[in-house]
């Protein structure tokens, strides 16, 4: 989970960067947004293992960034 979550953040903080210094953020956006929301998930089941009451907000973001995500592309 922990090399997952460093692999997904590493990917998402790569094209965010792209995309601000291409300028061209409007064609990656909705591929930050899918990543986004599976980077949401694999934090959300860390903290439900957890057992923190954080986890449940997370898991509707990630629900919520992965629904836009499919539905802007």
């Amino acid at each position: 989970m922990k090399i997952l979550r460093i692999i997904l953040t590493t990917v998402v903080v790569a094209l965010s960067s792209y995309g601000l210094i291409t300028g061209k953020s409007g064609i990656i956006m909705p591929y930050i947004l899918l990543l986004m929301g599976g980077l949401l998930v694999v934090m959300g089941l860390a903290e439900f293992r957890k057992r923190k009451p954080i986890a449940f907000t997370s898991l509707l973001a990630a629900g919520f960034s992965l629904f836009v995500g499919i539905y802007t592309l």
